[in-house]
C-alpha cells in the first residue's frame, strides 16, 4: 500500500479506543455518547475478524473506572490497558514501545474527549509519524463546539477525519472479501 493513498489497510492498522469509561461516559451528551459507543463496537467487531489489533488506554481508572463493559466485551482477546494520567496516550508506560513492537503506522483513534486526550494523542502520534484517523462518529465531548474544535485542529495538522462506516470498507476493500457480508450487517 502506498504511504500517500491516505486508504487504510488492515494489515497495517490498530484501533485504539482512549478511556471509554464508565464515569466519563455518563457525563457525555447521552444520544453523542450511545453513537459513539455504537460505531465503537462495530469497528471492535470487524478489528476483530480482520486480526487487527486493539489497544485500550484508562485515564486515571481509580477516579473514572474501567472501559465500559459493553466494549470489553466485544473483544476477542485480553486487551491490552494503558493506565495513564497524562493526556497523551503517547506518554503512557509501554504505549510507545508497544506500537513499534506493533509496527503498524495506521492509527484508527476512538474515545473521549475529543479536545483533550484524543487532541493531545493525536498530535503527538504525528509527530513520530503515525497516520491517525480520527473517527468523527466515534468520538465525543462534554460539549459539541469542542469536538468540532478539535477535529478542526487534528485536521489541520494532518489527521484524517473519517467515520466508522468509511474504516469497516477500507478495511475489506473489496465486496469479494470473505468478511464483506458480516461486516455489511454491522451497519444495521
Amino acid at each position: 500500500m502506498s504511504q500517500s493513498s491516505g486508504l487504510l489497510d488492515s494489515d497495517n492498522s490498530l484501533l485504539l479506543i482512549v478511556d471509554m469509561q464508565t464515569k466519563l461516559l455518563n457525563v457525555m451528551p447521552e444520544g453523542a455518547a450511545d453513537d459513539m459507543v455504537k460505531n465503537s463496537q462495530r469497528l471492535i467487531t470487524a478489528a476483530n475478524l480482520l486480526n487487527i489489533p486493539i489497544l485500550i488506554t484508562e485515564q486515571y481508572s481509580k477516579g473514572l473506572g474501567h472501559t465500559v463493559e459493553s466494549l470489553t466485551a466485544e473483544l476477542n482477546d485480553s486487551p491490552v490497558v494503558f493506565e495513564k494520567t497524562s493526556f497523551s496516550c503517547y506518554s503512557a508506560e509501554n504505549f510507545s514501545s508497544t506500537l513499534q513492537e506493533m509496527a503498524r503506522k495506521q492509527i484508527v483513534i476512538v474515545g473521549q474527549e475529543a479536545h483533550v486526550c484524543i487532541l493531545q494523542t493525536a498530535l503527538e502520534l504525528m509527530q513520530h509519524d503515525y497516520q491517525i484517523h480520527i473517527i468523527e462518529d466515534a468520538v465525543c465531548s462534554r460539549k459539541a463546539e469542542h469536538k468540532f474544535n478539535a477535529l478542526q485542529r487534528m485536521q489541520q495538522q494532518g489527521a484524517t477525519i473519517s467515520n466508522y462506516e468509511s474504516v469497516l470498507f477500507e478495511w475489506i476493500k473489496d465486496s469479494r472479501h470473505e468478511y464483506f457480508s458480516v461486516i455489511s450487517r454491522l451497519l444495521h
